[in-house]
């Protein structure tokens, strides 16, 4: 009797083993016709978080027809063919009209500074003319020409046309600045600077902004502004033709 009660509690168990093993089956089997149904692994349920698009505006005045970036917009990082300029110890980066300035864990499209001395106008640039003098706008910002490259300046005040003037009211040529001494990118930037500076206060002419000047003596002042700033930089080793 001993052995009889010994073979059905085998039996028993052995029953309990296969239904353990049969539910665990169909639970399985269940989960894989789940997963395949939706396309997708449980643990992939997340979706990753889209970039978000960089804002942009046509700048359409005086048809110069180009877009640019909002200013004010944050980037991780800068355009592979950005140009650096230093102005009053701070680094400006600039790129086919654009500029940036590092600011937080990136950079931000910003305005650049009036004054900011540049050896390069933008790709894409539409030309204006006030009282015989050239200005270079874009994305915003106009440019006017000075000892050695470009500079920043006040929006011009006055009758702007886009008609250049006759060969007889433009006969001023352009100066061409070599540092003798081998000055780094960096002391060339001070020394333009502080030779522009110096050169406003002897001529009280400002390239940057020319509001206020008579028509009749622009041309004049202004040559004498170009005259003190290659004496300024002649003094600090440079040659200026």
């Amino acid at each position: 009797m001993l052995y009889n009660l010994k073979r059905n509690s085998a039996i028993a168990l052995s029953i309990i083993m296969l239904s353990v093993i049969s539910i665990s089956g169909f639970a399985q089997a269940a989960q894989h016709e789940g997963s395949k149904g939706s396309g997708r692994a449980p643990t992939q349920s997340a979706k990753r978080a889209s970039s978000p698009q960089q804002r942009s505006f046509v700048d359409s005045r005086y048809n110069h027809n180009q877009s640019y970036p909002v200013r004010g917009q944050s980037l991780r990082t800068l355009p592979r063919d950005h140009r650096a300029v230093i102005h009053d110890h701070s680094r400006y980066y600039s790129s086919h009209g654009v500029w940036y300035r590092h600011g937080g864990r990136g950079y931000v499209v910003v305005a650049p500074p009036i004054g900011l001395f540049v050896p390069f106008l933008p790709l894409f640039y539409t030309t204006l003319w006030l009282n015989g003098i050239p200005y270079y706008y874009a994305n915003e910002t106009y440019y006017t020409e000075t000892p050695g490259g470009y500079v920043v300046a006040e929006p011009p005040q006055g009758d702007i046309s886009q008609t250049p003037p006759t060969v007889d009211e433009n006969t001023e040529s352009k100066m061409f600045i070599y540092p003798r001494n081998g000055q780094s990118e960096k002391q060339q930037a001070n020394d333009r600077y502080e030779c522009h500076k110096w050169a406003v206060d002897q001529t009280s002419y400002d390239p940057t902004n020319i509001s206020g000047i008579p028509a009749d003596q622009i041309m004049q002042k202004r040559s004498d502004y170009q005259r003190a700033m290659a004496a300024c930089l002649d003094s600090r080793g440079y040659t200026a033709k």
